[in-house]
């Protein structure tokens, strides 16, 4: 979100959503939409949704496992690891 330009008032996405889409999945940035002069949401592509929820994902993973392991909990490593490149292969 280092760009300025990614920042339209809602009046500009009712006007010209279809290019803004197209916009949005070419350049991959978030845009974030105002209302009123103040910031009221933020359009991400399908492709930036899908790797921010594989992400969290992978990170509630990593919490339950540091969980686990405090309670004396889990798997051994060679487990966690084959999981691991099983979600990591799911995402290539």
């Amino acid at each position: 979100m280092s760009k300025l330009a990614n920042i339209i008032p809602v009046s500009d996405l009712r006007q010209d959503a279809a290019k803004l889409l197209k916009k949005l999945n070419k350049d991959n940035e978030p845009l974030i939409i105002t209302q009123r002069g103040r910031a009221a949401a933020v359009l991400i592509g399908v492709e930036a949704y899908e790797k921010s929820e594989n992400e969290k994902e992978l990170l509630r993973l990593l919490a339950r496992g540091d969980r686990e392991v405090e309670l004396g909990e889990g798997y051994d490593l060679n487990t966690v690891l084959a999981e691991a490149d099983a979600i990591l292969a799911k995402e290539s």
